[in-house]
Order: structure tokens, then sequence, then C-alpha cells
């Protein structure tokens, strides 16, 4: 309030009070005694006129614009083709004239004329009335986030005032109309994100308007080339093409550019230098196209640029030393590509407050070893280099990058161990070094990572034991070990990681006895512990915890191989206004995996209660006692009980069954008589080894255990060492970052991360 008055004593007359016309003398009486004694405070002559505008402007009424008779008539045939479920038009009435209580729409203050309509995501369908034409002072029009279903009018083209149209995240259809070339004054034209908008790019589309700065037509169906009137459109700075079926060679534009999107489309060429940008381009996205050669050095001259995403091309040969970056540059995406040769020691400048913040070389064909300068990047908090031909030792010095939040060095030949400075990552949320040749222990001390969600060193040559002070890494939820040299029993450091939701320890030395806490993970979605040595017997479930094995939605079929996906996704700010997203797919099934162990006794009633398990596989081990029903495992598709002793008959009918796939209860004791009705039918094989076992055939005979042992392996096949783990069945997975997709195998899973950088 003192503020305000200060700013008042300078004034000499009412009109600069303007601003408190709706503050009334009862205002003033009803102020705290402080604030009157600094009106007291400043002299009589002044209060009496602060006290006498406000008067006079307190008779004032606030200002209001009737909708221009015509145009309100316009408007409410515009509605009357509309569907607005949510209503959100409903003060759109020919009893109200008042054109500020009408959602969505201003008018001019003098003639009532409506000079803009923003109906954004109000859940609105039908078609567009030609009435709505009938606003001829129109200046911007926005519909986005909608459902209208029909061509864009024709009749927009009479909209000769319009500098903005926004008509994106709909379902237009069709082409742009020929008549928008009469729009002399438009400076936007946003039509993303209507996939059934497209046809040739007009060739009119950069000489229309000599104002046009900004054109969003990314996600929809365009094709051809881009026009030539594009590339010398001297007011265009915001053009946006991703994701749409254009082709023809990669061009040059002639203008100074600040935003360049060609990304998924069918482009061909070489890469050209965008000189005519080179002051002003910040985004540049070429993604998902079939550029070839290699990456010219005038690239790096580029001052302003903070994104460059050359991924998912045909990019080749090695990447020179002097293409070097600004400090500017947030976002280098390089990757699905075929560069190759050593990493450049700098790709980039750097300071304490500016540098890169996001480093794709992945799915190339990089040698050597990881340059340690990458460890002077300080800003860096994404750093991906999997799916290359790198050696030697991950960066002593790695832990230098305090703000690193996901490290991928996957699929490589890296070697040495785990460096213990890494601990100085202390934001890390993913730590992703499988399929290596990584060796050692795992530290006590990487308990200091206790932001960490994802844990992947499978398919390495880790020995040594889990260690207890993991227990202090509470936020993880995929965690691989597998296919390494490490054993011990498992701990009670395991059951502090509540948000579990992936846990391998597939293909190690680990023994002793299933603890009885197995079971217990509210989030689980897989658990996999086979090849192993672990003896005793099998924990029942705790109904209390498993719910995601005991309450999912099993009424949606897929084949046995489209796998369920633990979805985790993680963000990175890359500044105040983009931000990079990091989705990690784990594709695997809702299941349990304990085959090949030493596992003995009778197999938990429980296991058989579990609605939403999808697959279980307690194959090669040393189960006794009788098969409990499966009626119950709604979600089934795939069951594996072979090759061990359980006896007794096949009880229960699992016609109902309509997902399971695959089915093995071969090599047992299984005895007595199998009716046809049952449903096993369909799985002759898979009760191979059962030679007291009689399955009824459709012809009327009976014939079970001397089925040949080749027809018996519908669940498995035969190896060396016994029959192969889940692996067999979990998909291969894709790889992309912002839009690049490559397969990636991994043992026993298969995994798909996906990087999209939004502006």
């Amino acid at each position: 309030m003192v503020l305000t008055l200060s700013l008042l004593q300078s004034s000499n007359s009412c009109p600069k009070f303007l601003f408190l016309q709706k503050l009334h003398l009862k205002t003033i009486l009803s102020l705290p005694q402080n604030f009157t004694f600094t009106l007291i405070s400043m002299g009589p002559t002044y209060v009496l006129l602060l006290l006498l505008c406000l008067i006079l402007l307190s008779s004032i009424p606030s200002h209001s614009v009737n909708i221009h008779p015509q145009e309100k008539t316009s408007l409410l045939t515009f509605k009357s083709w509309l569907q607005d479920p949510n209503q959100s038009l409903s003060n759109w009435v020919a009893s109200n004239s008042n054109c500020t209580s009408w959602t969505g729409t201003t008018c001019d203050n003098i003639t009532g004329k409506v000079v803009s309509i923003n109906l954004t995501n109000m859940n609105l369908s039908g078609q567009i009335n030609p009435s709505f034409c009938h606003l001829l002072s129109l200046i911007k029009v926005v519909l986005s986030h909608n459902n209208f279903t029909c061509p864009i009018p024709v009749c927009f083209g009479k909209l000769l005032s319009l500098r903005t149209i926004d008509l994106s995240h709909n379902r237009f259809h069709g082409e742009i109309p020929n008549s928008f070339i009469r729009l002399k004054y438009l400076t936007e034209l946003v039509l993303n994100e209507n996939s059934d908008l497209g046809g040739l790019l007009p060739s009119w589309i950069g000489s229309f308007s000599a104002n046009l700065e900004r054109i969003d037509l990314s996600f929809s169906s365009f094709s051809g080339g881009i026009p030539e009137s594009l590339l010398y459109l001297k007011s265009l700075k915001y053009l946006n093409l991703e994701n749409n079926l254009l082709s023809g060679n990669l061009v040059d534009f002639y203008q100074s550019m600040v935003f360049i999107n060609l990304a998924s489309n069918r482009f061909s060429g070489t890469l050209p230098c965008f000189a005519a940008s080179a002051e002003s381009l910040n985004m540049l996205n070429l993604s998902n196209n079939s550029i070839v050669g290699g990456i010219p050095a005038c690239i790096a001259s580029f001052k302003a640029l903070t994104h460059l995403n050359l991924s998912g091309n045909h990019l080749r040969y090695r990447i020179s030393p002097r293409l070097v970056f600004s400090e500017k540059l947030l976002v280098l995406d390089l990757s699905n590509n075929d560069l190759y040769g050593p990493i450049p020691s700098k790709i980039a400048e750097t300071t304490e407050k500016f540098g890169l913040v996001f480093l794709d070389f992945s799915h190339n064909q990089f040698s050597g070893e990881i340059p340690s300068k990458i460890t002077e990047l300080k800003s860096l908090q994404a750093l991906f280099l999997s799916h290359n031909l790198l050696s030697g030792e991950i960066p002593a010095r790695i832990g230098n990058l305090t703000y690193l939040q996901v490290i991928d060095l996957s699929h490589n030949s890296l070697s040495g161990t785990i460096p213990l400075n890494i601990v100085g990552c202390f934001q890390l949320l993913a730590l992703i070094l499988n399929n290596n040749n990584l060796s050692g222990v795992i530290q006590p001390e990487f308990d200091a990572l206790d932001s960490l969600k994802i844990l992947d060193i499978s398919n390495n040559r880790f020995s040594g034991d889990i260690p207890l002070t993991l227990a202090g890494c509470r936020s993880l939820e995929i965690v691989d070990f597998s296919c390494n040299y490490l054993s011990g029993s498992l701990n009670d450091a395991m059951t502090k990681w509540t948000n579990l939701r992936y846990l391998s320890l597939a293909r190690n030395k680990f023994s002793g006895t299933l603890p009885s806490w197995l079971f217990t993970f509210e989030a689980i979605e897989m658990l996999d512990f086979s090849y192993n040595k672990f003896s005793g017997f099998i924990p029942d479930i705790n109904f209390k915890g498993s719910l995601l094995f005991s309450a999912r939605d099993v009424t949606v079929k897929e084949p046995l191989v489209a796998a369920s996906k633990v979805q985790l996704r993680i963000s990175v700010v890359v500044s105040d206004s983009n931000q990079s997203s990091f989705t990690y797919d784990l594709s695997s099934m809702i299941g349990i995996d304990l085959s090949n162990n030493l596992l003995h006794g009778e197999i938990p009633r429980g296991l058989f209660g579990l609605a939403g398990l999808e697959y279980l596989n307690l194959s090669c081990n040393f189960l006794d006692g009788l098969l409990p029903g499966l009626q119950k495992m709604q979600g089934l598709r795939a069951l594996d009980l072979s090759h061990n002793s359980l006896s007794g008959h096949i009880l229960g009918n699992i016609s109902s069954l309509q997902d399971l796939t695959l089915l093995n209860l071969s090599y047992n004791c299984f005895s007595g008589y199998v009716p046809q009705k049952q449903g096993y039918g369909r799985f002759p094989g898979a009760f191979a080894g059962n030679p007291d076992l009689c399955l009824e055939f459709s012809s009327g005979g009976c014939d079970g255990g001397r089925v040949p042992s080749a027809q018996g392996s519908s669940f498995e096949e035969d190896e060396m060492d016994g029959p192969i783990s889940v692996g067999i069945f979990f998909i291969s997975a894709f790889i992309s970052f912002d839009f690049g997709v490559i397969v990636l195998f991994c043992s026993a899973q298969a995994r798909n991360y996906i990087l999209q950088t939004k502006g």
C-alpha cells in the first residue's frame, strides 16, 4: 500500500488514477490504521484530490461491449452445428449480447465485431458452418485440441484480416484450401496433428503472405517435396513439417531461420550447411530420414543453436575434430547412424553455467575409448553411448558430472569395473551398463545413489554378493543382475526396494533358500531367478502383496509375443522451455520364472490363484505333489512345469483359458485319463514323458506318455544345459532417441528406450 501511495504523490489529475476506477470510498474508510496515517502524512491537498477522484470514478460503470447483432447470429448458427458435451458454449445464447461473457470471443470495443475466437481444448466436434466465415473482422482463429471432422472450410479465404489460424490437434481431412492464397496478412498457420490432412504442399504456400512467420504442419499426411517458395520466404522463422510423407533431396533455406524440424519424413541427399541461418538457428531436427554422407564441419558454426538432432539417418564417416559446438548447444543427438572412428575428444565448449545437457551417440560404430574430456561437460544430464564398439574403461572421473541423470553405456566392449567415483553422480536415475566385459564386485558405496530407479549390469562378469548396503537404494524399480557370476544368498536389502517392478537374477550362482518375502513386492511385474542353485521350498504367495499379479485387467487379449511393458519415464529439464523425456520400456510378460534350480516340495496353491499372472515357469526342478487347478489363472499365456516329479491326475477344465498359448507338463509322473472336453487337447505334445497319462484325441484314441519327445517341446527347446528360459518368449524391443528406432536384444529380456524433446 505504501508503494502505491508513493506513486500517487506525483499525480496531479484524475486521469492518472484510472487503474483505481473500481475502488470505492468505503474501501478506503475500511483500510488499516497505518494506511490512514500514510494518507494523512501526504497532506490535505493530495488527500482531497485522491478522495474526489475515487468518488467520481466509483460512479463509472464497468466497460462492456455488445456483439454486433449480425455477428451474434453467425456465431449462434456456427454453434448449432457443433456437439458440445462439456457445455463449454452454454453462455452463447441469443438473450446475451455482452461479448465479454461469451466464452472464447473477443470483440472490437467500438464496432462490437468479433476479432478473435479461441475455443481450444473444449471437446467440440462436428462441422464448421459456413456462417463462421461471415465474421469478416476476425484476426485470430484458434480451434485446436478438439474433434472437428471435416475439411478445412474453403470460405476461410474470405477472412482477409486473419493473422493466426490454429486448427491443430483435430481430425480435419482433405487438403489446404487454395482460397488461403488470399490471406495476405497471415503470420501463423498451425495445422499440426491432423493425421488425415495432406496432399501435396501447395506451391503458393511460401508466396501468398509476406508476413508469414510460423508454419506447423507436423504429424499430418503431406507428401511431395518442399515448395521452392518456402526456401525464399524472408519472413519465415519457424517451420515444422515433422512426421509427414515428404520426400526429395534435402534443400537449403535462403532466409534466416530460427526453427527447422523436418524429422520423420523421407528426405534424402546430403546435409546442407544452412549458412543463411548460421546466426539465428536455435533448433535443427532432421532425424528419421535417409540423409547420407558425412557431417560437414560447417554445422558447428551455428552460434545460437541449442538443439541438433540428426539421428536415424545414414550418416557415415568419422566426425571431424573441427566439429566443436558452442556452449549454447544443449541437445546433440547423432544416434542410429553409421558413424565410425573415435569419438572426438572435444565435442562442445562448456562453461560453469552453460554446455551440453543431453548427448546421444548410441547405435553407431564408434570405437576406441570414451574420451576423458566428456567428464568436463559439467552440465551433462543424459549420456547415451550404447551399441557401439567402445573399449577400455569407464572414465574414472565420471563422478564429476554431478548433474547426470541417465548413463547408458550398454552393448559395447568396455572392461574394468564401475568407478567408485560414480557415486558423485548423486542425481543418477538410470545406470545401464549391460552387455559389456565389466567385472569386479558391486561396491557397498553404491548405496549413495539413492535416487536410482534403473540399475542394469546384466551380461557382464561381476562376481561376489549383493551388498546389504543397497537397501539404501529405495527408489529402485528395475533391477537386472542377470548373466553374471554373482553368488551368495538373497538378503533382506531387497525388501527395502518397495517400488520394485522388475527383478532378474537369472543365470548367476545364487544359492540358499527362497525367502518368505519373495512375493511381497506390491508393484512387482516380473521375477526371474532362473538358472541358479536355489534350493528348498517355494514360499507361498502373500496375497496382501503382489497386487499386479493378482489384480490385473485380463480382458484384453493379445498374442503371446506382444509382451507387456514395464514402462518408466524419466524427465531431463534442458531449459526453462524444453524438456527431454527418457522412457525405459522393458518388454516382458507379467510373470515368475524359477526354472533350472534345485527347488523341491509341492507347488504352493497360491501361485495358481493369481488371475493376472501371464507367465509361470517352474521347469527343471525337483518339485513333486499334485497339480492345482488352473481355472483361476485367467490371464495365463504360458505355463511350463516340465522336468519335475509332479504326480496325480490332471484336474480342471482349461477351455476357458483362451489366452493360454504355450503349455508344457512333459516329463513328470502324471497319470489317469484326460477327456478332450477339458481343453487340453490343443496341447498334445505338452504331455510327453508321462507314461501313465492317457490324453483323449478327437479320434477317440488314447495316447500320452508315448508321444515323441520332439513333440513335447512345445514350450522349450533342448540345449546342452537344459531348457532355455523365458527369454525365448520376450519380443525384440525397439530403441529410439527422439525418433530413431533400432532393434536391441539382451538375454532374457528386451528393452525399449524412447527420448522425446518437447519445446
